[in-house]
């Protein structure tokens, strides 16, 4: 299969084309912040920070899933910048042991309260495997992320919002790497329209697909009702932060941070995300952390060699029978 001679996207992604050179025409168009840009973000990041610091209970909502980058963004917030957080688990029933002995070593040790939410396990296994048998969301929804990672992301992000507004928190910070978005929406206002829209293409096919049951884990009309001007702000640290890989987990683990040995090499957390990786493969023919990776290896943070590694192993498929027995699913 063809292959961006600049990064790793396969020509199976959607809407991708090469020029004579082989480069895809992502690489093309889409333009890389520059140092101007990136400081440009840190100074309104930083200008933020110094506006909300100890004027609320608490300074920042972070969504913490024990990975590495969110530990590092964690660590950075704490470290550097003196917040006061409170650090938002989503347990989906599938995160890795070790990745809860990570979130309460590094949360205790950074002196961060920590707040865990836990679905009943049925209802998550009955999400995920609709999730992983039945086409559910739009192929254009599922080009950056598998169609289990895609509900499980919608959880998470609805229920941040939710901690958010309740406790009037006023920033809320995700540890996404440079490939994970644009520095664009780096430091971004949330609002309530912009939240409609987004519910509308994972709530909606989710609660039709599995029941809506699932709603009270999603922004009600009585959250959507509440104004504007009381919506946090996403920030986005790593996307104008400089991000290498293994200087983070060498930093994170002299806290004693410990990498689980039972997740795949695109994970430091979940126990599913073989299954959703196989699963996307299986169906796309293309890997779902191929638009991240991509995005990584433009910015420098990682070689091509590196990122092509990423997105052409094959599963173990141990882990992946793991997880498609545990949703009793086949594969």
């Amino acid at each position: 299969m063809n292959t961006c001679s600049r990064c790793v996207l396969p020509e199976s992604f959607p809407g991708i084309a090469f020029d004579e050179q082989g480069v895809c025409n992502y690489c093309r168009t889409i333009p890389l912040p520059d140092a101007a840009e990136k400081a440009s973000h840190l100074q309104r990041f930083e200008s933020l920070l110094d506006e909300n610091r100890g004027r609320h209970v608490y300074d920042v909502l972070l969504a913490y899933s024990g990975g590495k980058d969110s530990t590092y963004t964690m660590m950075v917030l704490k470290k550097r910048y003196h917040l006061n957080i409170l650090a938002f688990t989503f347990d989906n029933g599938f995160v890795s042991a070790q990745a809860k002995l990570n979130i309460l070593h590094m949360t205790d040790s950074l002196g961060v309260t920590s707040v865990m939410v836990r679905p009943p396990l049925p209802l998550m296994r009955k999400a995920f495997a609709t999730a992983a048998e039945k086409d559910i969301y739009s192929p254009k929804t599922l080009d950056r992320a598998s169609s289990i990672c895609t509900t499980c992301i919608g959880f998470v992000k609805s229920m941040i919002l939710k901690t958010a507004l309740v406790y009037d928190i006023p920033l809320v910070a995700y540890g996404w790497s440079p490939g994970q978005a644009p520095i664009s929406s780096a430091v971004m206002k949330t609002n309530p329209r912009l939240q409609r829209i987004t519910q509308r293409t994972v709530r909606d096919p989710l609660l039709s697909a599995v029941g809506e049951e699932l709603g009270t884990y999603f922004l009600n009309e009585t959250d959507l009702g509440i104004p504007a001007e009381r919506w946090p702000t996403n920030i986005h640290p790593l996307a104008f932060m400089e991000y290498d890989e293994e200087r983070i987990i060498r930093e994170i683990s002299d806290m004693g941070w410990v990498k689980p040995a039972d997740t795949d090499p695109n994970s430091t957390n979940c126990l599913l995300n073989a299954l959703a990786n196989y699963l996307h493969r299986r169906r796309f023919n293309y890997h779902p952390y191929a638009w991240e990776i991509a995005g990584i290896v433009r910015s420098g943070s990682m070689t091509r060699g590196e990122g092509l590694a990423k997105v052409t192993q094959d599963e173990d498929m141990n882990m992946v029978r793991y997880a498609a027995e545990a949703l009793k699913i086949k594969v």
